[in-house]
């Protein structure tokens, strides 16, 4: 069976990945870990030098012979290079996590502020200025550097010849306070969705862990089931044999020899069977599609003969077939049912029934042992756990476990699993 933690392995990895891609993608301005990013970056970069570009033209048409010339296609290079080569840098070197590298915004900003002084006809140059700097900077710095980038465009647009059009000085609000804030809202929305990815992940290991721990006490009470109905058991019954061989050893040898052949026979098939239970096989009595009812005749032969104790084997009904894992949990109740009663009933004989009722498969391990009050907890010391396991095995299957005794009338113990309908 797969490793419990396995799942947790994979979910761990998985939730590392995308705290990684979620961490690339929240990087203002950082183009590694989220295509989109670079993409934009492109973009941006490619609108402020076709508007640099425009805008140049627009001043050496209009401006010939201007003594700034010379100034305005210098801070014209100088922007055309700048602007690139803070892209390239945040892409090739992205910053540190957690920090922000501004001056190459800075630095255009500043180029850009000396050219509109110079230039009015550059201001237009501020719609991708205004689209990185909300990028660039947290809300708190990037809405007053929008609103000084508009400021400067009113002012410029102004100064242009030709007399201030009410037009142009009101739309460079109105685009600024656009985009501001469907940027932001944007930005929200993003910022939502990445924390719901967080606890969606958070949540995943959560599971992934509950899931694993889970899975580890499954395990654990399975292999309790099978120790307890096989391991315990047999080396309960090696004990038994053992102590009878010994006093039997001076005056009865030849009985004795026969005690310890059969406990060594009990041993060895306690070594098949915990090699069995680890790999979480059926029982031997089950192995090569041994029916039910013929490994219960089995058990009960091998019984009488290993406890002296005579136990009957008894089939009612036709036999039809049942699921492996029930098959499994009948026989391992019969053979916990049967030693309790060699251990604690002082029975002179017991009976197993199997019943095939139509609706359901019912074992009965009877018993005319001294019996107990059904009202009361039974337990003995270092004991106690053979019925809570039949229990726990049944509640797998949808069956139910009844036990019926009282003192001095035996006991009669009884397990049905419902059969699947047709």
């Amino acid at each position: 069976m797969p490793h419990p933690r396995a799942a947790d392995d994979a979910v761990a990895a998985e939730g590392t990945a995308g705290a990684q891609a979620l961490a690339g993608a929240d990087a203002p301005g950082s183009s590694t870990g989220d295509p989109d990013a670079g993409r934009l970056a492109l973009l941006l970069d490619s609108a402020f030098l076709l508007l640099l570009v425009a805008s140049l033209s627009r001043y050496l048409t209009h401006h010939a012979g201007s003594p700034r010339i010379p100034w305005v296609v210098g801070l014209s290079a100088a922007l055309a290079t700048a602007q690139p080569a803070g892209s390239w840098l945040a892409h090739r070197r992205p910053p540190a996590p957690g920090r922000r590298r501004l001056w190459p915004f800075a630095a255009v900003v500043a180029l850009w502020v000396v050219l509109v002084l110079l230039a009015p006809s550059f201001a237009w140059c501020a719609v991708p200025l205004v689209y990185t700097a909300l990028r660039a900077l947290p809300a708190r710095a990037a809405i007053p550097l929008v609103a000084a980038l508009t400021l400067l465009v009113v002012i410029a647009e102004i100064r242009l010849p030709g007399g201030a059009d009410a037009t142009l000085v009101l739309l460079p609000p109105a685009v600024a306070a656009l985009a501001t804030g469907v940027f932001l809202f944007m930005a929200r929305q993003s910022a939502r969705q990445r924390a719901l990815i967080a606890d969606l992940v958070r949540t995943r290991r959560e599971l992934a862990a509950t899931e694993r721990r889970e899975g580890t006490l499954a395990e654990r009470e399975r292999l309790a089931m099978e120790i307890h109905d096989t391991l315990a058991q047999g080396l309960s019954s090696q004990q038994m044999l053992l102590q009878a061989a010994d006093r039997t050893w001076d005056a009865d040898p030849a009985t004795a020899r026969a005690h310890v052949r059969t406990a060594a026979d009990v041993a060895a098939r306690n070594l098949a069977e915990a090699r069995r239970f680890v790999h979480d096989l059926a029982p031997a009595e089950l192995a090569d599609g041994r029916p039910l009812d013929e490994a219960l005749r089995a058990l009960a032969a091998r019984e009488s003969a290993e406890s002296g104790l005579p136990v009957r084997f008894h089939l009612d009904g036709a036999p039809v077939p049942l699921p492996a894992a029930a098959q499994s949990a009948l026989l391992r109740i019969a053979q916990g049912a049967l030693a309790n009663v060699r251990e604690h009933a002082g029975a002179s004989a017991a009976a197993i029934t199997l019943s095939f009722l139509g609706d359901q498969a019912v074992l009965d391990v009877a018993d005319d042992g001294r019996g107990f009050d059904g009202g009361a907890h039974v337990h003995t010391a270092g004991r106690g756990y053979g019925l809570p396991a039949m229990r726990a095995r049944l509640r797998q299957l949808g069956g139910t476990l009844t036990v019926e005794s009282a003192p001095g009338e035996g006991t009669v113990v009884s397990a049905s699993i419902p059969l699947e309908q047709p």
